[in-house]
């Protein structure tokens, strides 16, 4: 049994490494811009654009015909429904960008599940409010449950504290103060360079990690919700920096960072959920105590090679 649990560990720590650099949302943009009535000009302007060429597939509005990167719309302008096929494997969104002939813009996000949007022929947009925060609500639940390090933090915090009553405090500790930086800094009043955020991410997941292994009495079992409350600021930081990439729609700010911020808070709950599930279970055949430091010192592992990483990309 010991054999095949170090196996498995093994296993999950490699999974891991690969993934380490992976777990950010990436984003695809595309820009239309109106030429004249009815005339636009349409390219892939981030991420990876040969990439995005052969992985998405925009399917224009009916009555608008593409030669190239050139698009005729007629009299009606561009209006009906775009769609962008592909959005939600290789990208988790894609972005579109609309500049009209009056100067005018609008910009709309796109994801696997909602991977359409009605267009209207003009800088009008009457998108309801439950749309947008459908999909992102939606961006929130996939950004942390593909953001390994974000998460990998909340389960050291689980092994620190222990599934009891100050678990609630711990959590509602690190989801305000994660929800603070992440408005903070969607609006602009606070800004950080990402590697040097991404670098204190990882070292907050080691410190835990470190102190979940010990049973003495330090600041960080005696006040966890503290410990969780500070190193939650920078996790909102990073929080910030994938949905700035995103990008926000203007005209629904608050609507847009809220429900982001909701679909976060899910994804977490979900993963207290399963972490939960997983330790009852293994409570009933007597692996739950032995799994615990093996599990602790992958978690442990994993974070100083995510900071050795970002360390030196600060450096370089």
């Amino acid at each position: 049994m010991t054999r095949l649990v170090r196996q498995l560990l093994l296993a999950l720590l490699a999974l891991l490494s690969a993934a380490a650099g992976a777990h950010e949302m990436s984003m695809a943009e595309m820009q239309i811009r109106e030429l004249a009535r009815g005339e636009f000009i349409w390219q892939w302007t981030a991420s990876d654009d040969r990439k995005a060429l052969v992985d998405l597939q925009p399917v224009w509005p009916e009555g608008c015909l593409a030669e190239g990167n050139a698009l005729r719309c007629g009299a009606a302008g561009l209006q009906g429904k775009l769609q962008i096929e592909g959005v939600g494997q290789r990208y988790s969104a894609a972005m579109v960008k609309v500049f009209w002939l009056d100067g005018q813009s609008r910009v709309y996000t796109l994801t696997g599940s909602h991977n359409s949007v009605q267009l209207y022929g003009a800088a009008d947009d009457p998108r309801g409010v439950g749309e947008i925060a459908s999909a992102y609500l939606l961006l929130g639940v996939e950004h942390i449950l593909s953001g390994y390090d974000h998460l990998l933090f909340v389960i050291g915090l689980l092994f620190l504290v222990g599934f009891q009553r100050r678990l609630v405090w711990t959590i509602t500790a690190f989801t305000a103060a994660h929800s603070l930086t992440l408005a903070s800094a969607a609006v602009g009043w606070l800004a950080l360079r990402s590697p040097p955020v991404e670098a204190c991410i990882a070292l907050s997941i080691l410190l835990v990690a470190a102190e979940a292994l010990h049973s003495r009495q330090t600041l960080a079992r005696r006040w966890p919700a503290l410990v969780a409350f500070t190193f939650g600021l920078v996790h909102g930081l990073g929080f910030a920096g994938a949905l700035q990439e995103i990008g926000l729609p203007q005209q629904h700010l608050v609507v847009a960072l809220l429900t982001f911020n909701l679909g976060v808070e899910a994804g977490q709950l979900l993963t207290v959920a399963a972490a939960w599930l997983l330790w009852r279970l293994l409570r009933r055949v007597d692996l739950g105590e032995r799994l615990k430091t093996p599990a602790l010192y992958t978690i442990g592992s994993l974070a100083a090679y995510w900071s050795w990483l970002r360390i030196a990309s600060i450096l370089a």
